[in-house]
């Protein structure tokens, strides 16, 4: 049942993934990081458990990006990550929707997988990612509030919070993308077609493992 409203958050492309930068040339970077938003944001849509898709952005063009994947898009309030994920979920989305808020770049992330965290939910649960240290996603039934504690030790913060951490065997909903490692991980779980197409082109990678 399509019954989730999901909200990624996500820069403008030149002050995107700051410690990525040296994985791939300069003047290709901003590419790179709308790849892997292009990759999470059709992977999301393709869950049969998301009904809709907000991108929080003033970028223009990713604006423009994820519009023809099927998204829909909201302005960036200002404020920083936090702010941008409150405003995405309570305001935009509305406190009476099941609401998730998810990392940009999980470019390996699976349908089936979203699916299963998602089901996980009751009241308000996260995901930590691959190291255990952050959050790759963080979903709230109708009427909880978010309350998004992303940045640092996440993980830890939203458990104190109240948050149910949710369990599951889902490599690329939590592998994000934030160093040249993570990259190679992804490419080992299988990158979707435009994060390893342009990655094969820059010859950063010989080949893909086939995307779900």
């Amino acid at each position: 049942m399509r019954n989730w409203t999901a909200v990624i958050p996500v820069k403008r492309l030149n002050a995107a993934k700051t410690r990525l930068r040296g994985a791939v040339p300069a003047d290709r970077h901003p590419e790179l990081a709308l790849a892997m938003v292009r990759d999470t944001a059709a992977a999301v849509l393709a869950a049969s458990s998301v009904a809709r898709l907000l991108v929080v952005t003033d970028d223009p063009e990713v604006g423009a990006a994820v519009r023809e994947l099927g998204a829909g898009v909201v302005p960036d309030p200002g404020g920083g990550l936090n702010a941008a994920m409150r405003f995405g979920a309570d305001e935009a989305a509305g406190l009476s929707a099941n609401r998730a808020v998810l990392a940009g770049d999980l470019p390996a992330l699976r349908p089936g997988q979203l699916d299963e965290a998602l089901a996980g939910v009751s009241g308000r649960g996260f995901v930590p990612d691959a190291a255990g240290i952050g959050t790759v996603l963080l979903a709230a039934r109708a009427g909880w509030s978010l309350d998004p504690r992303f940045g640092g030790p996440s993980a830890a913060a939203h458990a104190e919070s109240g948050a149910t951490v949710l369990h599951g065997d889902w490599p690329g909903l939590r592998q994000d993308v934030d160093t040249a490692a993570d990259l190679d991980s992804v490419l080992t779980l299988g990158a979707g077609r435009r994060t390893c197409g342009l990655l094969r082109e820059l010859g950063r990678a010989t080949e893909c493992a086939p995307a779900a």
